[in-house]
């Protein structure tokens, strides 16, 4: 038996992105990022970041991602970056749309843009609770269907750019328990517990589920996935039939705490989280390896740790413990 322990810090927000915000006519909204999901939710996290801030239900906001036909300029999802920098450009763009809205809906008032407030989703004058205007009303003013006041022009959009001044950094810690058959050389992962830190969570479900996967495929990079050649050079893991991935069944127990640090350096408070599965299935899995094969002075194994690999350091470690001095 072996136990593992490994702490991590993760980098993210490398670059910058882009942002559309457009509040139509209807009082729906339509918003357009550079950063497209490959299965992480963003259209859902994005949706829920524009709904808080901007009063308007879940539901009336749709999210474009990645068309470039019709969408500001972008970088795309990588590092662990899209919601520190695709979300605060969303909020940028947003609140230069709010800000319009707000002058909009002074002049349906014939109140001071100064004393217009965004109360849930609904524009009032401070102080007088009766008079307030909606995002539709204001939205249909926006669109030529009332008196714009002096200098404002038609529709209610905005775009917005977001670099970081730096990186923000998720953390976190993790520990595993693992048992190792000497006869077979079978490593089998008995649980996994992980403390992790990515600032505001703004979806846990989909946090959770990133954790989870990026586990999965640590797991895999640790236990199971090597590339192998012939030796004439031929690749003999060249299809998912001879090389090895994880399946549920080679999930351990898994339990996983999240902690909220929020970031100061993006209004959200958000850090990155797209990759901290990845270090909590690998470093405290070849740590407790490691832990478990150093009675028998086996100081140094390479990943992955497959049976066979573990069998044999096992047997070469037994033979050099039994050889005359």
């Amino acid at each position: 038996m072996g136990i593992g322990i490994a702490t991590f810090v993760d980098p993210s927000a490398a670059g910058w992105e882009g942002a559309e915000v457009r509040v139509e006519a209807s009082g729906r909204v339509t918003a357009t990022t550079g950063s497209h999901s490959h299965g992480q939710g963003h259209e859902t996290t994005f949706a829920q970041i524009l709904s808080h801030r901007l009063g308007i239900p879940f539901e009336q906001i749709r999210i474009r991602q990645g068309d470039t036909a019709v969408g500001p300029p972008g970088q795309g999802t990588f590092a662990a970056r899209s919601t520190v920098l695709g979300g605060t450009a969303l909020v940028q763009a947003a609140d230069t749309v709010i800000a319009k809205a707000r002058r909009l809906a002074a002049g349906l008032l014939e109140a001071n843009p100064d004393d217009v407030q965004l109360e849930a989703g609904r524009f009032r004058v401070a102080g007088e609770a009766g008079r307030a205007v909606t995002w539709s009303e204001v939205a249909a003013a926006a669109y030529g269907r009332g008196k714009l006041p002096p200098g404002e022009t038609l529709g209610l959009e905005a775009t917005g750019f977001y670099q970081a001044p730096e990186d923000t950094y998720a953390f976190g810690a993790a520990l595993a328990v693992v048992r190792i058959d000497p006869e077979t050389g079978h490593v089998r992962v008995e649980r996994l517990v992980a403390a992790d830190d990515c600032g505001t969570i703004v979806n846990p479900l989909l946090v959770e589920g990133q954790v989870w996967g990026g586990t999965a495929q640590g797991l895999g990079e640790a236990l199971l996935e090597q590339v192998v050649y012939a030796p004439d050079g031929a690749l003999l893991t060249g299809s998912l039939m001879h090389y090895a991935l994880p399946r549920a069944t080679d999930m351990p127990p898994l339990t996983v705490v999240e902690q909220c640090t929020p970031s100061p350096l993006n209004p959200l408070g958000v850090k990155g989280v797209g990759e901290a599965g990845t270090i909590i299935g690998t470093a405290p899995i070849m740590n407790a390896v490691a832990d478990a094969l150093a009675p028998l002075g086996i100081l140094n194994l390479d990943m992955p740790y497959t049976a066979e690999r573990v069998w044999t350091a096992i047997q070469q470690a037994r033979e050099a413990a039994a050889a005359p001095p």
